[in-house]
């Protein structure tokens, strides 16, 4: 795929962040939702922590040099900064949950599946046996679930 595939997700990705926040009523108006928040945000800082900055991109594409993360929360999930932002914007829909919120975080979470699934192909084109031995024991997003 061509890398515009990329910019499009990027794009995609972050207009909805934006739009639930511009549609969101009362971020503050439920405990639950502040929770889900805060658990999406240690869940980002924890895969950073694990993750050196030279080798973090915004695009699902494979920085030169880039090396596969398997310790922190990425020995449980191949894409914990996706479950961050699916996460943080639950939190988002629990605070506001009105049809609106939900439509645009389920479209977040397509266009968030679909990075993670663009990765995980460069990452078979790239290193296939260990990609593949790493997809084995680790969940997509959530860990024994998904």
């Amino acid at each position: 795929m061509h890398k515009n595939y990329s910019y499009l997700l990027v794009g995609a990705q972050f207009t909805l962040i934006t739009l639930m926040l511009l549609f969101a009523k009362d971020l503050f108006a439920s405990l639950i939702g502040i929770g889900v928040a805060l658990l999406g945000l240690f869940i980002g800082l924890w895969a950073l922590r694990h993750n050196r900055l030279g080798n973090f991109q915004i695009l699902p594409e494979l920085k030169k040099g880039s090396h596969l993360v398997t310790t922190g929360p990425y020995r449980l999930i191949r894409h914990p900064m996706y479950t961050s932002v699916i996460a943080m914007m639950m939190g988002v829909v629990i605070a506001t949950p009105t049809l609106l919120e939900i439509i645009l975080w389920l479209l977040l979470v397509l266009a968030l599946t679909l990075k993670a699934r663009r990765e995980e192909r460069l990452w078979m084109g790239h290193d296939p046996q260990h990609y593949t031995t790493y997809k084995q024991r680790t969940k997509l997003f959530l860990p024994a679930l998904l």
